[in-house]
């Protein structure tokens, strides 16, 4: 079991910089496939970007591909979200996920309900 703490977020301007951190606790981090999703007020929950326990594989949402890297330091119990030329429509709360079952296909990756481990969320804001 995992417990996970999202911190990085605030308000920006337009066309900024941010790197989200999700910070672990708990046994064997390094075997948990972590992924982030975000809400914005009156949507859903969508997928953001993913990364296999390794760090070998990661995915992305198409939405952010190009202008967004995730990563992680399995020796920190972190995982990173950096995210550049930000757009007003990437306001939303952002939490990380994390869950040590395998996923055998990528698309697997983006599902919520593969995600058994949830952060409380942290806030980005970009202002045009």
């Amino acid at each position: 079991q995992v417990q996970l703490v999202e911190s990085g977020g605030g308000s920006v301007q337009s066309g900024d910089s941010l790197t989200l951190s999700c910070l672990a606790s708990g046994a064997a981090f390094n075997t948990y496939a972590v992924a982030w999703f975000r809400q914005a007020p009156g949507n859903e929950r969508e997928y953001v970007a993913a990364i296999s326990w390794s760090g070998t594989n990661t995915y992305y949402a198409d939405f952010v591909k190009g202008r967004s890297t995730i990563s992680r330091d399995n020796a920190k119990n972190t995982v990173y979200l950096h995210m550049n030329s930000l757009k007003p429509e990437d306001t939303a709360v952002y939490y990380c996920a994390a869950d040590q079952r395998p996923k055998y296909y990528a698309d697997f990756y983006a599902r919520a309900n593969e995600y058994n481990y949830w952060g409380q969320g942290t806030q980005v804001t970009v202002s045009s």
